[in-house]
């Protein structure tokens, strides 16, 4: 138990030193020249810049530490802290930044004064990064995402400040290790998967580069969930990091917004719309600094909450006794930030998400346009917002970014329709993850029109612009053709055509003998009138005409988000190039086909920094040294030089040696969190991410069995001959209503609780899932990994991140031709990539054979199922999990995800991994070329080509 001596005098030397020490990063930006203020200022408050001043506890040594500051002013601007320094500050925040008891200076207060000592540095850093951007006037990302799967902060922080070494001597001259602190920081629960961690290591590499950009999202209180694993599967409880506080983040009590839901819309006399009555919450800022590596640039992360504005608060109703209703708007509005992707099976929950959507899109755009309006002065010209504000939608989730826009601009702004919407179609930008129909989210029109409005009414408005321009590229002489395309490219899904576009078809009609009524399958629900005639987009009922075209009254009517950001967005990029081709292909063709300009390509990258400088330091020494420099952390096509050096007998014994010490730390850490011993000199064999069954690791329990009957039937000798030892990993949550996921999870634990207590088996075979997946997971088992699995059904994985991640750390890949895969095997070469399974254009084909009843499953698969069935792994009935790979139809049927088409090319690829695995020279030399290779997979790369090609900004260096 560590003790701090803090006695009056050492409060004082320590007040002193800790002004030291931030009055010497303040050289960096001269916020103030009085050592008793210490300046905290929100970047970019709406309100005016308020300046808060807390005094120096130290009062009666101001003047003589004001004389030491001015004596040494001139060196201000290199000033570096030594770990004395840091000591101090340290023991500063654990005395006066107090969270904790002062009696003891434990590991957790440790890391909480750690942190706050951290804070300082970079909110100074952070000031003078947009003190230097609200001068300069520069255009700026704006990048708006559900998730944000950061990780922990600290050793990020401070190895981006080159302060790892100060910090680990200044902690231990308080009794510390700095590993030990860092450890106790929990993970932000702000992500669930890749969605989260893509906008992570993207506001990393925004940093480093020296982009002006912003992130935004929303605060989640309890995260997704934490994952338990019991004897009865994954069981979910809500995540706790917030319980003790966040050191990492501000509160900005100067800048909220009004969020609205339900209402009505009211008209002026003038035609203008106004929004008023309903439920008002209030969208209260928290900010989180994220610093580049090697730059002073500190850029933002605002995290928004949701709190119940007081004069909302029914009094009347507490005092009255009735307490339910008084804190039933409270808790309607705190709820909204409570939980990560809310269970949407009831309208309730469905309702919950929508809200959580809207309030990320207009809080942020308030705050956007705060921050554009103050940058501009007293004239404000609209029609250059676009060239000072970029938008970015991470998936379809901020698709309300669009009528939003649109609303602000047009009633609260005054700006006409025409003008509002060419300033939005010029400054969002949409990021497609999926092709996956359920993830290109429909929401039920009814809901919308409750929840919101005006936007229903805005949104109906762009459908018909919409409509207009399809109508007008392809004329209506070929009434097929254009219902073809308004049924694919419509916003408004099983909704009336709009009146306008019904006379024009009522005129074609008049020319053509086939009836419109026969040939277009969409509808208006309510009638409007044309651009023409109203820029208010109000709606005329008095006149209402129905042309209504293969009706199908049982479909519900939805709006279609994905085509929203499509027709509302100047640019729609996808994630890897071959998902990028289904995009244009197959899920926006026709979108394609009308503005194939919008199109791009932007594949993934992933942060070298998190990813194998700080989580991999014995690998990246050895990579600094054989390269002759550490540039690669930022420029990592320096990573090339490796491939001259990989059958270098001094390198290979140097990789091998760390790749060893990685899987002992592995090994440790899976005894810690699963009980289960593993042996480090087995192959560490890894599939870790989101349970899905499109990510198939069904397929890769399966050929795990397949491998335990197979060491069953066969004497020790006869195993110890034809199987490689391993240690088969799994990590990953399932959505907590997703049950056939679920099912799989509970699938896994049994094979390990079999497979692992085995005693003819023993160290040959093991299978450990990790419970409660994330980042620092993460970090722990990609260094000490040897084969990672990515083996989706091809065509259905965008893109994928953790494939570059374990790239980058030297592991080998099995996988499919799907998401990043295909440029992934082709950097590191053919004969460094292990490929089975069908390819992405042979599926369709392969489900309609299957429809047809032509498919014939393999005896080793069919040998397989039986085993289980046989009760081998437990008592629990897996006859839903083996039944969904049987049959030829039907819902949950037919093995849609090709498990069973795919496993006989899986495991005679396992086979060849295990002939590869003998074979360390060829294995290590493989694994020195994944590295190598993994140049191209920088999230350097890549916020480089989206701000080049999309968002039109430049690096800005901070003087």
């Amino acid at each position: 138990m560590a003790h701090l001596p803090f006695s009056a005098t050492s409060a004082q030397s320590m007040s002193i030193s800790h002004s030291k020490f931030i009055l010497g990063f303040m050289g960096f930006n001269r916020i103030t020249h009085s050592p008793e203020l210490f300046l905290i200022r929100s970047p970019r408050s709406s309100y005016s810049r308020r300046k808060l001043s807390v005094k120096n506890v130290a009062s009666n040594q101001k003047q003589k530490l004001k004389d030491s500051v001015t004596q040494e002013e001139g060196d201000l601007g290199t000033f570096i802290p030594d770990s004395t320094s840091i000591a101090s500050s340290i023991k500063y925040h654990a005395e006066f930044t107090p969270s904790f008891s002062i009696e003891q200076f434990e590991l957790p207060k440790a890391y909480f004064a750690t942190a706050e000592s951290v804070r300082d540095t970079l909110i100074i850093n952070w000031n003078a990064t947009y003190d230097y951007y609200e001068m300069m006037n520069v255009k700026q990302a704006y990048y708006l995402s559900m998730e944000y799967l950061q990780g922990r902060a600290l050793l990020n922080a401070i190895g981006n400040l080159e302060l790892s070494g100060a910090y680990a001597e200044a902690l231990r001259k308080l009794g510390h290790d700095l590993e030990d602190v860092a450890r106790q920081e929990p993970d932000a629960a702000l992500g669930n998967g890749g969605l989260g961690r893509l906008a992570s290591c993207f506001l990393d590499s925004l940093a480093t580069l020296n982009y002006p950009a912003w992130g935004y999202g929303l605060r989640y209180k309890y995260g997704l969930f934490k994952q338990h694993i019991t004897k009865d599967g994954q069981e979910e409880v809500a995540e706790s990091w917030l319980e003790m506080g966040n050191p990492w983040e501000i509160v900005r009590n100067d800048v909220s917004y009004p969020v609205k839901f339900y209402g009505e819309v009211t008209s002026g006399a003038d035609g203008s719309k106004q929004w008023v009555g309903g439920e008002n919450v209030v969208a209260l800022a928290y900010d989180v600094p994220i610093p580049g590596y090697k730059t002073k640039t500190t850029i933002n992360l605002r995290l928004w909450s949701t709190k119940l504005a007081p004069e909302e608060f029914d009094l009347r109703a507490f005092n009255a006794g009735d307490h339910a209703k008084a804190y039933a708007a409270m808790k309607n509005a705190e709820k909204i930030c409570y939980i990560l992707y809310p269970g949407d099976e009831s309208l309730e929950g469905k309702t919950l998400r929508l809200k959580q959507q809207y309030t990320l899109c207009s809080a942020s755009l308030q705050d956007i346009i705060a921050c554009f309006e103050r940058r501009s002065g007293e004239h404000v010209k609209w029609e250059n917002f676009p060239e000072k504000v970029a938008v970015q939608m991470n998936d379809t989730h901020p698709t309300l970014c669009i009528p939003e826009l649109i609303r602000i601009l047009m009633d609260v702004k005054g700006l006409s329709w025409k003008e509002a919407w060419d300033i939005t179609r010029r400054t969002v930008a949409y990021t497609n993850h999926t092709v996956l129909p359920e993830a290109l989210e429909k929401w039920s029109l009814e809901l919308m029109q409750e929840l919101l409005p005006r936007h229903v009414e805005i949104i109906r408005r762009i459908d018909e612009e919409l409509v207009h321009t399809i109508i007008a590229e392809y004329g209506t002489e070929d009434l097929d053709m254009l219902k073809q395309k308004l049924k694919q490219m419509k916003i408004l899904d099983n909704v009336e055509l709009p009146d306008s576009v019904a006379e024009l078809l009522s005129k074609s009609e008049e020319n053509s003998s086939v009836d419109p009524a026969e040939e277009v399958e969409s509808s208006v629900e309510e009638n409007k009138p044309t651009a023409e005639e109203d820029e208010s987009v109000g709606l005329d009922t008095e006149n209402k005409k129905e042309v209504t075209v293969d009706e199908a009254p049982k479909l519900p009517k939805v709006v279609r988000m994905a085509n929203l950001c499509v027709a509302g967005g100047y640019a729609v990029n996808g994630v890897a190039e071959i998902h990028s081709e289904i995009v244009k292909s197959e899920v926006f063709n026709e979108f394609y086909k009308l503005w194939p300009e919008k199109f791009q390509n932007k594949t993934n990258g992933v942060t070298p920094r998190r990813w194998i400088r700080f989580c991999n330091p014995d690998l990246s020494k050895i990579i600094t040294k054989w390269i002759g420099t550490e540039d690669w952390v930022v420029d990592t096509e320096k990573l090339v030089t490796l491939r001259k050096f990989a059958d270098n007998e001094e390198l290979q014994s140097e990789w091998r040696e760390a790749k060893r010490r990685n899987k002992i730390k592995v090994a440790s850490f899976l005894k810690e969190k699963t009980g289960y011993f593993v042996d480090p000199d087995a192959m560490f064999d890894v599939q870790v991410k989101r349970i899905h069954e499109y990510k198939r690791q069904l397929l890769n329990i399966m050929g795990i069995i397949y491998r335990y009957k197979k060491m069953k039937e066969m004497s020790l000798e006869e195993r110890k001959i034809k199987f490689v030892p391993r240690v088969c990993i799994f990590g990953g949550k399932a959505f907590a209503t997703y049950v056939q996921a679920k099912r799989i999870v509970k699938f896994i634990t049994d094979v390990g609780a079999t497979v692992n207590h085995d005693p003819e088996i023993g160290d040959l075979l093991k299978v450990v899932f990790v419970p409660d997946y994330n980042v620092s997971v993460a970090e722990v088992l990609i260094p000490g990994s040897e084969l990672s699995q990515h083996i989706s059904t091809a065509g259905m994985e965008a893109s994928g991140t953790s494939n570059m991640k374990f790239a980058m750390n030297g592991c080998i890949q099995i996988g499919t031709l799907d998401g990043a895969n295909v440029e992934i095997r082709q950097e590191v070469g053919e004969d460094n990539f292990f490929l089975f399974g069908a390819q992405a254009h042979e599926i369709a084909g392969l489900r309609k054979e299957r429809s047809e009843g032509k498919f014939v499953p393999d005896p080793r698969f069919e040998e397989v199922k039986a085993f289980v069935r046989s009760g081998i792994f437990g008592p629990y009935n897996y006859e839903e999990l083996m039944g969904s790979l049987e049959g030829n139809e039907g819902y949950g049927r037919a093995d849609y995800f090709l498990v069973g088409k795919d496993f006989p090319s899986y495991i005679e690829c396992q086979e060849k991994v295990d002939e590869a695995y003998r074979d360390q020279k060829r294995w290590t030399k493989m694994s020195i070329l994944n590295t190598a290779g993994s140049f191209k997979f920088s999230s350097d790369r890549t916020i480089h080509e989206y701000a080049r090609d999309i968002w039109g900004i430049e690096p800005v260096v901070l003087p």
